[in-house]
């Protein structure tokens, strides 16, 4: 009797020292979260960090000297050149947002809503992803020969005898950076739509048409609502992607045009890195208050 009580005695002990060790469901879901805390604070926030304490450095052409100054700051918000160069960018991005807003939404909707079969759905979607299988550059420059004054566009034109000589703005100008643009980020606007679409519950569609609803009434007043979510996400793929964008703009405006990022990219190969921080930070700050705006109209939380 005695062993048992102090078998008993002990069980008690190590459950009450169970009980002592036992973590809150807050300190766990903490614990979770620690390794994802770790990754974006060392590869997101702390490059954002020390590209702010540079904005504020001085330079010249022997090198940076740390320091707190805002000259940068002032150089930068205080030029007509880069205000015309922001909203150039802005336009850039516009233009590309309705375009792949309107393709991409027609695309996803087709192959959410036209396409019975799954694993047809599957195999046209993989097809639009192949030409992401080569590098953006690639696909950038592949649009040269056919939009050049010689390409295959000007030449069909003319032997067709629809114009008497090459058209000049189809290449080296914004019609040509905002084609590639399209061609090269309509997926990202494309993707999160379908993922949306199909998502909606098929009887929503025969419940409006029992109402009497017609096709556009349907599209315009169930799906449309419905795919809101997916349109937001992609448009903050697109406006960042296209904010960001530099080899774009210098390859298909053949130097005649300017964005942002590539006013950045010639600051930092003239090693004018604490100017080209002040610029990236305001680029910044420009993005994510296109984004809290994008948040603020619309709630994706329905699609993460």
């Amino acid at each position: 009797m005695a062993t048992i009580a102090a078998e008993t005695e002990e069980d008690d002990q190590g459950a009450r020292v169970r009980r002592g060790l036992r973590l809150s469901p807050t300190a766990i879901s903490y614990l979770q979260a620690t390794p994802l805390i770790v990754i974006l604070g060392f590869f997101f926030l702390l490059p954002i960090a020390m590209i702010s304490v540079v904005s504020f450095w001085d330079y010249d052409f022997a090198g940076l000297y740390p320091d707190f100054l805002t000259m940068n700051y002032t150089d930068t918000l205080g030029s007509w050149v880069t205000w015309k160069t922001y909203l150039n960018t802005l336009k850039f991005t516009a233009i590309v947002w309705a375009l792949t807003l309107v393709i991409g939404f027609w695309v996803a909707y087709f192959l959410a809503f036209h396409i019975r079969k799954t694993s047809t759905q599957m195999i046209l979607f993989l097809v639009c992803t192949v030409p992401f299988m080569t590098s953006n550059i690639i696909r950038m420059i592949s649009w040269i020969p056919v939009l050049g004054r010689n390409g295959l566009v000007n030449s069909a034109l003319i032997e067709m005898g629809v114009i008497p000589k090459p058209i000049e703005w189809l290449l080296y100008s914004d019609f040509a950076v905002v084609l590639a643009m399209v061609h090269l980020y309509t997926l990202f606007m494309v993707t999160p739509i379908f993922n949306t679409l199909m998502r909606i519950d098929r009887s929503l569609f025969e419940a409006a048409r029992d109402a009497g609803a017609s096709s556009w009434q349907v599209l315009w007043n169930v799906v449309i609502p419905l795919a809101k979510p997916g349109m937001a996400i992609g448009t903050i793929f697109v406006v960042t992607l296209v904010m960001a964008d530099f080899s774009t703009v210098q390859v298909m405006s053949g130097g005649q045009s300017a964005s942002v990022a590539l006013m950045m990219k010639n600051q930092m190969s003239l090693l004018q890195y604490p100017a080209a921080a002040a610029n990236a930070v305001v680029l910044l700050a420009v993005v994510l208050l296109m984004v809290a705006a994008i948040l603020r109209v619309v709630d994706i939380r329905k699609e993460l």
